[in-house]
């Protein structure tokens, strides 16, 4: 998994075609992925894709129940980010949280079961498609309130700082969680005692419906923690490699005691906000332009080619991932709901 291999990939650097808004100029060339390394971000970018493919056919047969938000055309950012983490380091995002918990490291099964409410889900059948959680890979949620992450992953950097453990954490949140007053609250907070986290803001566009041009008086996001000194880089986040370098470059300034760092990952998500959302805000000829044009698995996987991998072991990595994801919806079918007796349990933390 990309969080097996976090530890000899967080030192790349460079920024390819990202421009930094304070702070992040004179940056070193960034490190070239290695064939195993584009091979396993195509993997991971791929099982993510297929997984809520998945999840999404799921939902529309009654299998999954409640708001299902799908991470489809995003997965560069959290693959690119994963890659440049040590394995120790954390992660906490809001509500679009599948693509996450994959990259983390959770297993397909147990996540598949989540968005079932069964009982072998990631939280027991309890938390469903917006509350994943597994601390035993450094992943904190999963959290349905819009900006209600940021505070929190404040709070995680803060305990990091406290214990002196070197660790980072990964705060992610949305261009329509940017305007919440939540979010600056810990962006001062964050900077005045220099706490390790970055602040990943994944700019889709639309929010939860509304497009950034106006709903955003100030529509580079990358430049929102000007009046608290902390440093921002506008990225291009549907190019993992991209992602990668700009991740490792404020992971850096985070661990290394500066403070925390925003990167604005500017990406697009194929459907709408949930899988109620039927997206009539946008022309279908815009989703198909990103598709052809900007699709960050179709990006790596030319590279792929370019770099000679045959077309044959590329299909191999998708029919294997087709049946990782396929056996993880046939567990989760198969799989008993929870007890009732788990209705009083996982209230308070025994201690």
């Amino acid at each position: 998994m990309v969080a097996a291999k976090a530890s000899s990939s967080r030192k790349a650097a460079g920024a390819g075609k990202a421009r930094g808004t304070n702070g992040a100029d004179g940056k070193a060339p960034a490190r070239v992925f290695t064939r195993e390394e584009r091979l396993d971000a195509y993997r991971q970018m791929l099982l993510i894709r297929r997984f809520e493919e998945k999840a999404g056919q799921l939902y529309g047969m009654g299998h999954i129940g409640g708001f299902c938000h799908l991470y489809i055309g995003q997965e560069a950012v959290v693959v690119g980010m994963q890659m440049a983490l040590e394995p120790d380091d954390q992660v906490i995002t809001a509500y679009r949280d599948h693509g996450h918990t994959l990259a983390v490291g959770m297993t397909a099964k147990s996540i598949m079961a989540e968005l079932t409410g069964r009982r072998h889900g990631c939280s027991k059948g309890k938390g469903g498609s917006m509350h994943m959680f597994s601390p035993e890979k450094g992943f904190y949620g999963g959290h349905g309130i819009v900006g209600a992450c940021v505070p929190l992953g404040a709070g995680l950097a803060f305990a990091n700082l406290y214990r002196g453990n070197g660790r980072v954490c990964l705060t992610y949140f949305g261009d329509g969680a940017a305007n919440q007053g939540q979010v600056y609250e810990a962006f001062n907070m964050a900077q005045l005692w220099k706490l390790p986290t970055v602040f990943i803001i994944e700019n889709n566009k639309y929010a939860m419906g509304t497009s950034i041009e106006r709903s955003s008086s100030t529509t580079n996001l990358s430049q929102r923690g000007l009046s608290f000194a902390i440093p921002g880089e506008h990225v291009n986040g549907m190019d993992v490699e991209e992602v990668r370098a700009a991740g490792a470059r404020a992971i850096e300034h985070a661990r290394s005691g500066k403070g925390p760092f925003i990167l604005e990952m500017m990406t697009y998500r194929y459907r709408g906000h949930s899988m109620s959302d039927p997206a009539k805000y946008r022309t279908r000829e815009e989703v198909q332009h990103m598709r052809e044009t900007q699709d960050p698995i179709e990006q790596i996987r030319a590279r792929l080619i370019d770099g000679g991998v045959g077309e044959d072991e590329l299909k191999a990595i998708d029919r294997q991932v087709r049946e990782e994801v396929n056996a993880a919806a046939e567990f989760a079918l198969a799989d008993p709901e929870p007890d009732a007796s788990e209705l009083t349990t996982d209230v308070l933390v025994e201690v």
